[in-house]
């Protein structure tokens, strides 16, 4: 398939979104507590990467509150403005930081969202973690709270537990709402969420599955495989990661032989293989929001969306999975 994406239904949302959005977590400048996590990138970087992802037809994008104390969000924004008429009908998505706080600062919190978003909708508000000094109840009564106001659209969540979601999702029905997506790390070398009912729960309901480290930071791609003298290079803490160790590597490389025989039948790459299989394994429940650091990584994500993997190559590709992780097959 060539041209544009196809879009799909973002939950039970009115929400019609390509399957792989732009994670926004790198343009983060190096700030707050998860902003060393990458290499700072400049505004000409962000502004190349947002419209090489724009002219590819992904029209969403994945930022939150904590990625650089907003810095991701006001980098972002600052890009879909220089952008013009490229940026016309794209999608933002954001996150209220919710540790060591109560529900009460989703409203105390939400001008400042809108401010750094330069006044651009907020398609999708999510709470960021489960964790917080406020119930779920309470904190999908005050997200409940800013639909009604008109100041966000639509409510998610992330890295929920099958139960909260379930929870979420009824405290908004009472609210004439719904939970439209749960955000969560999700890829073939981490597939928790296929064992412990969030993804069951998920297609139950009609929420929405977001994966966050699609990729698992690039091991998917290979190169590290290929290279490994490149982890020496990366400067932030996820060169410490165990999957990052020769060990590591090792365990994982009968899933990248595999993603890369797929890779040449497809004239590909691995990494599209590896997004790909994402968004076809589970019908149109699971979308992915691959970050770029760089503007090749942009094009490969929005390649990504030009095939379909058949359902004998996804089933392969689970098997393989299954096995480097140990899993009953």
């Amino acid at each position: 398939m060539d041209g544009k994406p196809v879009l799909r239904k973002l939950g039970s949302s009115n929400l019609q979104l390509t399957p792989l959005g732009l994670g926004c977590w790198q343009f983060s400048n190096g700030q707050g507590m998860v902003g060393k996590f990458w290499p700072v990138l400049g505004k000409d970087d962000v502004l190349r990467i947002v419209q090489t992802s724009l002219k590819g037809g992904i029209n969403w994008f994945d930022t939150a509150e904590v990625y650089g104390k907003g810095q991701s969000e006001q980098m972002l924004a600052a890009a879909l403005r220089e952008s013009g008429s490229l940026a016309d009908g794209s999608h933002i998505a954001t996150k209220w930081w919710p540790v060591f706080r109560t529900a009460s600062s989703i409203a105390g919190t939400i001008e400042e969202r809108i401010r750094l978003l330069e006044n651009r909708t907020i398609h999708l508000h999510q709470v960021h973690q489960p964790y917080s000094f406020s119930s779920v109840a309470s904190q999908m009564t005050a997200m409940a709270q800013l639909v009604k106001q008109g100041k966000i659209q639509n409510v998610g969540v992330s890295n929920f537990s099958a139960a909260k979601m379930r929870e979420a999702d009824r405290v908004l029905r009472e609210h004439g709402l719904r939970l439209i997506s749960n955000q969560v790390k999700y890829s073939l070398l981490d597939r928790r969420i296929e064992h412990n009912g969030i993804l069951e729960t998920a297609k139950e309901l009609g929420i929405a599955i977001i994966a966050y480290s699609p990729l698992e930071q690039g091991i998917l791609s290979g190169k590290f495989h290929k290279n490994p003298d490149l982890i020496k290079a990366i400067t932030g803490p996820r060169k410490w990661a165990s999957a990052f160790r020769a060990s590591g590597l090792q365990k994982s490389k009968p899933l990248i032989d595999q993603l890369e025989a797929l890779a040449y039948t497809y004239d590909s790459s691995p990494t599209q293989i590896a997004l790909n299989y994402l968004i076809h394994a589970h019908g149109e429940t699971v979308f992915a929001i691959p970050g770029a650091s760089k503007v090749h990584h942009a094009e490969e994500n929005v390649k990504a969306m030009q095939f379909t993997l058949t359902e004998d190559e996804i089933q392969s590709l689970s098997d393989v999975s299954n096995r480097v992780l140990n899993l009953n097959t």
